[in-house]
């Protein structure tokens, strides 16, 4: 006679992991501590806790691992656990990301749907440039502008070495935009050639070339200095108090230099090849630090020197904002039209040839057309060329 099968008969192996069923729920970590996260250096996130009060001290913390997709960046707040005393050699647990009011991003190009997040919080963005050597880019300038309007951040155009090349031509470029601007000049002197910089500072048509200034000294970690005028960097750091501001623009610019007279850090400086008209990469990492003697809550973002600039994350209709010049020749296209180089009828060329934009018009409006028609290919010889 057969034998009969029941469920009784099934073999149950016991589960390695325990009997317990998982679950998706995590704690809330309300015994957690806030702080702001200054660095990021190979999985290790430096952040100050107690910001401004007599306990502040430096933490050491490691991502949770349900947090190993999101981007944790210079400016954000994060709830830490663990000990977070910031003892030598102790180590936090970073737990959660809290709410961001403005997230800085770019694409590696203008077809990439990865999106880079540079800094987080940030309430202005300089957006550094040298009159010469390397030679400024608008294309770069205006990928940036578009970037802090979608952002919601306020930029300022920081041009420097300005004793090399009269930068007036390029700031008639931007006339029309209610834009700050700060100009700064070599302060040369008896130990400092006036090349020998990457910063100087002053006012817009002062001639600094061949005049002893009294001046700052901003020597990086390699004993390298530039005599930055005083004018400049006063002018600048009124623009910067009390605020979250980072700094972009390309390499050998001299965004650590003035960095290092607003600090009184010592990051590494650099100049630019002599051949190709680059800078040398000398900040590896975005670092946040406070600027000196200054009201709670300053503190300036140092970048990377960035090689390009994408906006795949920006919806075009966006980033017609950040050519506030151009915008209000919108109302004369028909509805639908893209604004591109091959519109037709569109408002912008009659808006343009009526002066209505300024002289550098045509010059704005073909860089507009450029990024909403952006080949990836075009972005990349641009960098290429960068200080040609």
């Amino acid at each position: 006679m057969p034998r009969e099968w029941d469920e009784s008969d099934v073999r149950v192996r016991p589960n390695k992991r325990g009997s317990r069923p998982r679950t998706k729920d995590r704690p809330s970590h309300e015994d957690a501590v806030v702080g702001r996260i200054v660095t990021v250096d190979r999985g290790r996130y430096t952040a100050v806790v107690a910001e401004d009060t007599p306990q502040e001290r430096i933490v050491i913390a490691a991502r949770a691992r349900e947090l190993r997709r999101t981007p944790v960046v210079p400016g954000d707040f994060v709830a830490l656990v663990g000990d977070v005393s910031g003892r030598p050699d102790t180590l936090a647990r970073l737990v959660r990301v809290e709410e961001r009011r403005t997230l800085l991003r770019r694409s590696a190009d203008d077809t990439d749907p990865v999106e880079r997040v540079v800094v987080a919080n940030a309430d202005q963005l300089v957006i550094v440039v040298a009159a010469a050597n390397p030679e400024p880019r608008t294309g770069f300038i205006d990928r940036a502008l578009v970037a802090a309007y979608d952002a919601g951040i306020e930029p300022l155009l920081l041009v420097t070495k300005a004793d090399l090349r009269d930068p007036a031509p390029l700031l008639a470029t931007y006339e029309q935009l209610p834009l700050a601007v700060v100009v700064s000049r070599t302060a040369a002197g008896p130990e400092e050639p006036e090349d020998g910089g990457d910063v100087a500072g002053g006012e817009h048509a002062r001639e600094a070339r061949g005049v002893e200034a009294q001046g700052i000294d901003a020597r990086g970690a390699d004993g390298s200095s530039a005599r930055l005028d005083e004018d400049a960097v006063r002018a600048l750091r009124a623009e910067l108090e009390g605020r979250v501001t980072v700094l972009l623009g390309h390499s050998g610019v001299g965004k650590s230099t003035m960095v290092n007279a607003l600090t009184g850090a010592d990051r590494a400086t650099g100049g630019v090849n002599a051949v190709t008209g680059r800078g040398r990469h000398t900040s590896s990492s975005a670092l946040a630090l406070r600027l000196e003697d200054a009201a709670p809550g300053s503190w300036i973002i140092d970048t990377p020197g960035i090689r390009s600039f994408g906006l795949a994350h920006v919806d075009p209709d966006r980033i017609l904002h950040a050519f506030g010049d151009l915008e209000p020749g919108t109302e004369a296209c028909e509805r639908g039209c893209r604004h591109d180089a091959a519109a037709v009828g569109c408002g912008l060329d009659a808006w343009v040839a009526e002066g209505h934009a300024g002289d550098a018009g045509p010059a704005r409006l073909a860089s507009l057309r450029r990024l909403l028609g952006a080949d990836p290919r075009e972005e990349a010889q641009e960098s290429k060329e960068l200080g040609a």
